[in-house]
């Protein structure tokens, strides 16, 4: 019995690119595009999209890492830079203890469209977000930056969930 099925080919993974401000879900979404780098030896760019701020405590399990919030309008990006230079480096320990090569974009601006952006022009074969499950409420008053990029890539695009354990939110 032979298949008839077409073959399709699908060029491997080079370039993932994965959104990153800090939280959570973004963590969740780093380290996912860590392991799939791994696999397939491509590069992981870190699309930074948001300027790190100090916060009171980090979440449990969040690799120490300090969350950005807002968006700065009318300053540099890199506003705090000991904070900055500090958060990148753990994300490039986290990256490098997985044996990644990688490099940083980092913009600030409406998340879903720089993520894309930054896609574009490293030619990127994989997207990588996380989301936190938001409630309608919040999906519909905010948006989600995970359904954004969806929407608007030209390439594929993973969603890394909340694991069961997690509280909702997270």
């Amino acid at each position: 019995m032979t298949d008839d099925t077409p073959v399709v080919d699908v060029e491997p993974l080079k370039t993932i690119v994965v959104g990153y401000d800090g939280t959570r879900p973004a963590e969740r979404a780093l380290a996912r595009a860590a392991e799939l780098a791994r696999a397939f030896a491509a590069t992981v760019v870190v699309a930074d999209v948001a300027a790190p701020e100090p916060v009171e405590t980090t979440p449990p399990g969040a690799f120490g890492l300090t969350p950005y919030y807002g968006f700065p309008t009318g300053r540099d990006m890199h506003g705090d830079d000991a904070l900055w230079r500090e958060h990148r480096g753990r994300v490039e320990a986290l990256l490098a203890r997985h044996g990644v090569r990688h490099e940083f974009a980092g913009v600030v601006g409406q998340p879903a469209a720089e993520i894309v952006d930054v896609a574009e022009q490293h030619d990127a074969d994989l997207i990588v977000v996380g989301t936190r499950e938001p409630g309608l409420l919040t999906r519909l008053l905010e948006g989600s930056t995970s359904q954004g990029v969806a929407r608007r890539a030209r390439c594929d695009v993973l969603i890394v969930h909340p694991s069961r354990e997690e509280p909702p939110g997270s």
